[in-house]
């Protein structure tokens, strides 16, 4: 980090003092970047090196997530986005709408309780109002009316409690189709799942049970409601960046 900054601190400079002796209009307005010059003793792959210095994440595992995204992109690109296209192009859009509404409505279950556990009394009460409202006015969830009504959803998850009471995140990890993350988060994903098994909220957990293809609408749906794409990034860094953006978004998310 202090090598980047001197890096480009040096450019400044160089910039700033060549500045100096550009040529200057009539009006008073000087022509720096023309004699801009970066200074040519540093070379381009140590630049680039210090420029990725600042994506540097512990990361033991590397070689192993490393496949893992790369199966994770091709898993994507040749099963999960031509079912959801499939999905998109036969389901209406306020059926899907329905559909992300309900499962949205089952996740507030695990994000009630562990609102409770950081003993966050007035999101804890928020979640469980929406909860409510939704479960009854809005049909199973089907509809949101709480967020008409001023109520955002909050989401909060085991890995969050876990990091609010100190438990660090541990090496990152790249799991399989469910993608970045990291030990402590991984755990808090499994204990979610097992606490709303455990629920079992509108007998969903039952019947997914019986009837797989629940699970598997659910799967799509969450998909269709990623916004990521590999490849997006357009970067051949996008693994480094990816597990920067991973890492720092789940430290904000538990200091909020």
């Amino acid at each position: 980090m202090a090598e980047r900054t001197w890096l480009f601190a040096a450019v400044l400079l160089a910039g700033t003092l060549q500045a100096a002796a550009a040529p200057v209009d009539a009006d008073g307005f000087k022509h720096p970047l023309d004699s801009l010059r970066l200074n040519t003793d540093r070379d381009q792959r140590e630049f680039e090196r210090a420029s990725l210095a600042i994506l540097n994440v512990q990361d033991p595992w590397e070689r192993w997530n490393r496949r893992v995204y790369h199966f994770n992109q091709r898993f994507d690109e040749q099963v999960l986005l031509p079912v959801v296209r499939g999905y998109r192009a036969i389901t209406p859009g306020f059926v899907r709408s329905g559909v992300h509404n309900f499962f949205a409505n089952l996740a507030e279950i695990p994000s009630l309780l562990n609102s409770l556990l950081q003993l966050r009394g007035r999101r804890a009460l928020d979640t469980g109002t929406r909860l409510l409202l939704n479960t009854t006015l809005g049909v199973a969830g089907l509809w949101d009316p709480a967020s008409r009504m001023g109520l955002p959803r909050q989401s909060e998850d085991f890995g969050q409690t876990l990091g609010a009471y100190g438990v660090p995140a541990g090496p990152y990890l790249m799991l399989p189709v469910l993608g970045p993350s990291n030990l402590r988060d991984a755990g808090g994903q499994l204990a979610d799942l097992l606490a709303a098994e455990r629920i079992d909220y509108l007998n969903v957990a039952t019947a997914s049970g019986a009837h797989p293809e629940i699970s598997v609408l659910k799967a799509i749906d969450k998909r269709d409601g990623t916004p990521f794409r590999y490849g997006q990034l357009n970067s051949p860094f996008e693994y480094n960046k990816i597990r920067y953006v991973y890492t720092r978004a789940r430290q904000l998310q538990i200091e909020e």
